[in-house]
């Protein structure tokens, strides 16, 4: 228990080590940068930003309490804010007041507790739906207007259509119009006349605070919610067999997506982002929806596994690190995405959606960037790993649930995330069949016990993940069933020569006269072709595929073109006759010099490329006569990771006791300054950090306190003044010097301040 204090800044002082170090954890925001001393920490504390972010991570439970804790005012026993809450668990209450009080948004006071000034301006003057106090709204307020027993008795004697109108602004909004009609004034009339209600415009009424409580029976709310709701659950199986798989899927379509970027990378948009045009061929090449692409797009590029090479026409391409990656174990090479994922603060599901602005957010795009979708994976993984192992949550009692987790976020926007959240962790393998895999849970375990959370991260997911194989059963309709993720050499080939016909536990290829051509122009012969799949086939090669690349090969080459611009050459003049009598290829302006030979001003790849879409099959002929093999070319952009760059500790619990011990120093060294600036004559002028003076200020506004300040003017030249602050805003503060002139002070020109003794 923590010695009374008269102020926050007390209360903080007079708290030990590991209580600095619990408030610290749980508002991180107060360490970075790190404070000057304790003062300086509570002065922080205190500050509108600082306790917006403590009150925005409030639950319900705790939410409720801390407006209690206001209506029922400082220094109220608990049993009062037990009574407004409508509850009989005393030690729900005082354990839920405490853990206020670990947060510093609460501090004990010789009276009792009470609650930071700041926190009513992050709450606003509606407390729970309550109108303000009486005597805020009436001028002329006097206490016996507050009276229980007199606003009890006024209320019983209220006619039924006083009592209608009353009971429709008793759970909020407390605003209520004028009526417009004979009945309805003489109605508002009788109540304004007893002050069950307040003008606060010419058609604008407000139903007081006192005259609220009574309505609903003294109680904040309809029913306290001071504990979580149960999640509901239901047993499945096969969860780390289908969490593997999705985690194998998932690593080929990355593999399937650095392979295309890399042959031809689509541009940057203008405003950054992929096109909409970009992001469906994608998909097409992965065959998934939009939203699984977007998903696969998104967590490459968290991994740093493809990005804007930041060329003069910029491109996203893979990164240096695909190689390394590629090459890694499985179990390393997922976890690797899982990270980046969990600690993203981009959100693939708002691809596709209206942004404000600016029409739809595009992937990769500035639009899918929310820093609130971390936090929200955070909690619902979190959730997830409360349940025993293969307990899937039911999906609407875990919206319900993380709804009470964060009842400042709107439910409808805290729902979508939810739903987006769960659908990509089991893209991603993160769970199975809706329950959390092992790998998730030591994914959630952000401080593992083997110190090394990549590896253990992998080391989870490795069992699960299906192991590679390094064969395929080539069957006579043309097509090659892969019964695993193919081992990195075959799957290379396989991904050159076939086309992806399905996918699942195993995936089916299909060799066409197209995907034989394309291996052929990578410089794969009939024959090197051939030897490969009868090595890598469990099954024997089917004369359909033979016969197939015999023809394809047989073809292939029949046609050669060279540069002079270029020039077209071929042993049959029947082929070179049909193309002279092609109109489609008169663009290319062809010309013959010789039986066997045509010339044209386009360059050899335009004609290659023409030609094969007008059914032949050319290649690319070198100035020796030798082919030119048409090998995919790799584009890489640079790595992001261009320098150390900044070093930021993080808020743990080593670094957290290390700046406590340090600012317990810093304290005992400002507590010597102060006593050595009270003994010197005149008023005592300290030297603070801006923020401290800003509390300071405020404090003095609150308690209508005069202030000694040192103040600089535009020469450098430092004056003391008495100063009586009447309200500080926009870094500035208004007071009435000693004349008694009202004027506005700039708070960092204010070199030192000191209460008036």
């Amino acid at each position: 228990m923590a010695t009374p204090s008269r102020s926050l800044a007390d209360d903080i002082r007079g708290r030990s080590d590991a209580e600095l170090v619990d408030l610290v954890l749980a508002r991180p925001d107060l360490a970075r940068p790190a404070p000057a001393d304790l003062t300086g920490l509570a002065a922080r504390a205190s500050t509108r930003a600082s306790v917006q972010r403590a009150v925005e991570a409030l639950d319900r439970g705790h939410l409720q309490v801390l407006e209690a804790l206001l209506v029922a005012g400082d220094g109220v026993p608990l049993e009062r804010v037990r009574e407004l809450l409508g509850t009989d668990d005393v030690t729900l209450v005082e354990a839920l007041v405490e853990d206020l009080w670990r947060r510093a948004l609460v501090w004990r006071g010789a009276d009792g507790e009470h609650v930071v000034r700041t926190v009513p301006e992050v709450l606003g003057t509606s407390l729970a739906g309550l109108g303000p106090p009486l005597r805020e709204l009436r001028q002329t307020f006097v206490p016996e207007d507050a009276d229980p027993v007199a606003i009890g008795q006024a209320l019983a004697e209220a006619p039924s259509e006083a009592r209608t109108m009353l009971e429709r602004m008793t759970w909020g909004p407390p605003l209520g119009v004028m009526p417009t009609g004979p009945a309805g004034r003489s109605t508002a009339r009788w109540l304004l006349e007893r002050h069950l209600l307040v003008p606060v415009a010419s058609d604008r009424v407000m139903l007081p605070r006192e005259v609220g409580l009574a309505l609903r029976g003294g109680h904040l709310h309809r029913a306290p919610e001071l504990t979580p709701p149960d999640i509901e659950a239901r047993s499945v199986s096969l969860v780390d067999a289908v969490a593997g798989g999705a985690a194998s899927e998932l690593l080929t379509h990355v593999d399937e997506l650095a392979a295309a970027w890399g042959a031809e990378p689509p541009r940057v948009l203008r405003a950054g982002g992929l096109s909409v045009r970009d992001l469906r061929a994608v998909q097409d090449v992965l065959d998934v929806d939009a939203d699984r692409t977007a998903f696969v797009v998104e967590v490459a590029h968290a991994a740093g596994l493809v990005a804007d090479d930041g060329e003069v026409v910029p491109v996203w391409a893979p990164t240096s690190e695909i190689d390394d990656w590629s090459s890694a174990e499985s179990g390393h090479r997922w976890a690797t995405l899982a990270l980046a994922w969990f600690a993203s603060t981009r959100a693939p599901h708002l691809v596709g959606r209206r942004a404000s602005g600016s029409g739809t957010a595009n992937a990769l795009g500035p639009d899918v960037q929310w820093p609130a979708i971390r936090a929200v994976r955070r909690d619902v993984l979190r959730e997830l790993a409360s349940l025993e192992p293969g307990q899937a949550a039911d999906a609407e009692s875990l919206r319900a649930r993380l709804t009470w987790r964060r009842p400042n976020r709107p439910s409808a926007v805290l729902g979508e995330a939810v739903d987006a959240v769960l659908r990509e962790a089991e893209w991603l393998g993160v769970t199975g069949r809706g329950a959390l895999s092992p790998a998730g849970r030591v994914l959630v375990d952000e401080e593992p016990p083997e110190g090394d959370r990549l590896a253990a991260v992998a080391a989870a997911m490795s069992p699960h993940l299906p192991a590679p194989v390094d064969h395929v059963l080539v069957q006579a309709d043309l097509t090659a069933v892969a019964p695993g993720p193919l081992v990195g050499g075959l799957g290379s080939f396989m991904r050159l020569s076939a086309d992806v016909e399905s996918r699942g536990g195993a995936t089916v290829y299909r060799f066409t006269p197209e995907s034989v051509r394309r291996a052929l122009d990578a410089g794969w012969s009939a024959a090197e072709f051939l030897d490969t799949v009868r090595r890598s086939s469990r099954t024997p090669v089917p004369q359909p595929l033979e016969y197939l690349v015999t023809d394809v090969a047989r073809r292939h080459g029949q046609t050669r073109i060279g540069g002079a611009a270029a020039y077209v050459r071929s042993d049959d003049e029947s082929v070179l006759d049909t193309m002279l009598a092609s109109r489609d290829l008169a663009p290319l302006q062809l010309r013959r010099l010789a039986p066997t030979v045509l010339v044209s001003t386009a360059n050899p790849r335009t004609l290659v490329d023409l030609l094969r879409d007008n059914g032949f099959a050319p290649v690319h002929e070198g100035s020796d006569g030798t082919v030119v093999h048409a090998e995919t070319p790799k584009r890489r952009a640079g790595s992001r990771r261009r320098g150390p760059g900044p070093v930021v500790s993080p808020v743990d619990r080593d670094n957290t006791r290390s700046l406590v011990s340090g600012l317990r120093v810093a304290e005992a060294t400002a507590v010597q300054r102060r006593a050595d600036e009270e003994a010197r004559p005149g008023p005592r002028l300290e030297a603070m950090d801006p923020v401290v003076t800003l509390s300071l200020l405020r404090d003095a506004v609150a308690d209508r306190h005069g202030v000694w300040i040192g103040y600089s003017d535009g020469h450098g030249t430092t004056t003391r003044h008495l100063i009586h602050p009447q309200r500080v805003e926009g870094g500035r503060v208004r007071a009435t010097d000693e004349s008694g002139h009202e004027r506005s002070w700039s708070v960092h020109r204010i070199t030192g301040a000191s209460l008036e003794a």
